[in-house]
């Protein structure tokens, strides 16, 4: 793939296995001393012809994918992939409904801000400080900046939502430009290079969403009332502001979580489009929230898939793919509508 990835993913695997998933020819690595074989080899080497050459030159195979997927390499990411892009794709229709979308896109930056900003301390003042509790930290403070209104400013209050995104994208490229010696490399936290995903990433991002799904079923018809109208929620005694801060909460910690795990452009993606081609193409909620996270389950995992068999960024094909569905599902819905008419 183009991306890379990082090494701490394969730590339990070993050596065997690797070649075996990779190819054979891995070199002896970094500290090795050169074999008595490689030192005593004058002259260049025998070409390399048919399926050898296919399998260490060539594009990679379904085969590859497979025995891969056995071994637990591609397994987490996509499965970290599919889930992020299921929940994610539930809770932006919430968002979209709300009109607030942008909004999304400046916590998923700002949630990368701190996870650089986790680095930038653990390697600076060597205090280990968890990158998930860094996104979680300023994606929910973020959260907290966009809820106050700007009523003594003459400026509109999606003035305050570039401004955090513009500040959180800055930030964070400042931020990496100090770690990138270091290799945690900021385009995999910003644009996402999920080609590994660590155990205990994909658990965070599958314990969080379950927990935001059991909430989000359990409070939707309240999400839904007070975003439409929240003086009548009022009326009917409902705690508008209550909700709205739980409903923001969620997105906060799930696009903090699954930040750290994918990267920001696909969450962003993910929170968007998904719930964006559902509600073009479904008019109920409650099918369009089933709709929404097919979807953003299909550009997770079909995503990856994407990348890894035509050697692309992950990140950039599954927020690809997921534009790709909602492409798709604009006319289909124009259709149906006149139709109807």
């Amino acid at each position: 793939m183009a991306d890379g990835a990082p090494a701490s993913s394969s730590e339990a695997l070993s050596q065997d296995e690797l070649e075996e998933a990779f190819g054979g020819d891995l070199g002896a690595g970094p500290g090795a001393e050169p074999s008595a074989t490689a030192a005593a080899a004058p002259g260049p080497a025998p070409p390399v012809l048919g399926a050898e050459r296919s399998a260490r030159e060539g594009t990679p195979s379904f085969g590859e994918f497979v025995h891969g997927w056995e071994l637990g390499i591609y397994r987490d990411p996509v499965l970290c992939g599919v889930f992020a892009g299921l929940v994610l794709g539930v809770l932006g229709v919430f968002v979209v409904l709300r009109r607030a979308v942008f909004v999304t896109a400046a916590v998923s930056q700002a949630a990368g801000l701190g996870v650089a900003l986790a680095f930038l301390v653990e390697l600076s003042w060597h205090i280990p400080v968890p990158p998930v509790a860094g996104a979680v930290l300023l994606a929910l403070a973020a959260t907290g900046v966009l809820s106050l209104r700007m009523q003594r400013t003459r400026l509109p209050s999606e003035t305050l939502v570039g401004l955090i995104y513009l500040g959180a994208s800055a930030g964070a490229i400042l931020v990496g430009d100090r770690i990138a010696q270091e290799s945690h490399d900021i385009a995999s936290i910003l644009f996402g290079t999920a080609v590994l995903v660590r155990p205990l990433d994909l658990s965070l991002v599958i314990g969080v969403g379950l927990v935001t799904l059991a909430l989000l079923a359990v409070c939707h018809r309240g999400f839904l009332f007070a975003g439409f109208d929240p003086e009548g929620a009022r009326v009917h005694r409902l705690p508008v502001r209550a909700l709205d801060l739980l409903l923001w909460t969620l997105v906060a910690v799930e696009v903090s979580v699954t930040t750290r795990a994918i990267g920001a452009l696909p969450v962003f993606a993910f929170a968007v489009v998904p719930a964006m081609a559902a509600l073009a193409l479904v008019e109920r909620v409650r099918w369009a929230l089933a709709v929404a996270a097919v979807f953003g389950a299909l550009s997770g995992g079909l995503g990856y898939l994407f990348a890894f068999f035509f050697e692309f960024p992950v990140g950039a094909s599954q927020a690809t793919l997921a534009l790709l569905f909602l492409l798709v599902c604009l006319p289909i819905a124009r259709l149906l509508r006149g139709a109807a008419a």
